[in-house]
């Protein structure tokens, strides 16, 4: 299904300005970022990375460490904003409604594929209080599977510890983000080839996220 091999070049400028210029530097030093794996994410083509979810500040960690612009949902409010608005559709970000069904979010993904961008997709679809994937959806395999778009799992490790309950202002944590092999997408949109290929992603993300810093 994809078409591109690339994200729009304006998107690709847009993301190494914020890379290099706020992004990487608070990761290396305010974090003690340490990055496992950089090397096996693809640098052209689509690929869907998949990943567990703890803080919201995973999204632009797990960007800058895969060295390629990702493309997110946002939800459809944001996109109402002047300048703001411009701004997250460069950087990769799709709207989806509130209560939405699943089907708006999936076409929006495949869409941001079909284009040559990295979608990355949370697991869980929501935020852990462990960091772990505890309760993986099949949406990321069900569009791996729709677009025959290999996945490339990846682990955050200490992302829940920054913001602590009733706080806004970040802790200097350690952060440390393992990057898996790519795994090829399920053959078909059958429930159980799904669930299998779910489970793999699930179970390296939680087996790298074990190995701790």
């Amino acid at each position: 299904m994809p078409t591109k091999e690339r994200e729009p070049f304006a998107s690709l400028v847009l993301y190494h300005l914020f890379k290099w210029s706020f992004v990487s530097p608070v990761l290396h030093t305010y974090f003690r970022g340490r990055i496992y794996g950089a090397e096996k994410v693809p640098q052209s083509g689509a690929l869907i990375a998949v990943c567990n979810h703890a803080s919201d500040f995973d999204p632009p960690i797990l960007s800058n460490c895969l060295r390629r612009p990702v493309s997110y949902m946002a939800k459809e409010e944001l996109f109402k904003v002047p300048l703001f608005k411009q701004g997250i559709k460069l950087y990769g970000a799709y709207p989806v409604k509130r209560g939405a069904s699943d089907r708006s979010a999936i076409r929006a993904a495949m869409k941001a594929l079909e284009n040559g961008w990295i979608a990355g997709i949370f697991l869980d679809g929501t935020r852990s209080k462990n960091g772990k994937v505890n309760n993986p959806k099949l949406g990321a395999a069900l569009i791996a599977a729709k677009t025959q778009v290999p996945l490339i799992p990846v682990s955050l490790w200490g992302t829940e510890k920054i913001l602590s309950k009733g706080s806004f202002i970040p802790k200097p944590v350690p952060i440390t983000i393992r990057i898996g092999d790519v795994i090829e997408p399920p053959r078909s949109t059958k429930k159980e080839e799904l669930q299998v290929v779910t489970n793999k992603c699930a179970e390296i993300i939680n087996q790298m996220h074990s190995l701790g810093r």
